[in-house]
């Protein structure tokens, strides 16, 4: 499954980076992306997207 972060809702609280900072990182416009290459099955990733304060998180 594919992940994304959805840059118009990120906040860029830096939740999901403190929580799985192998799967994400914050960008130069101060937004949460997902890395390139990431684990995006890691354990992280769902307390990550549950953790969003605006449901940025996204899996498709």
């Amino acid at each position: 499954m594919a992940l994304r972060v959805d840059e118009e809702l990120c906040i860029g609280c830096e939740l999901c980076v403190q929580i799985c900072p192998d799967v994400f990182e914050m960008n130069a416009n101060g937004k949460s992306v997902v890395k390139d290459g990431a684990d995006t099955s890691a354990s992280c990733v769902d307390e990550a997207i549950d953790s969003c304060p605006t449901s940025a998180i996204i899996r498709e």
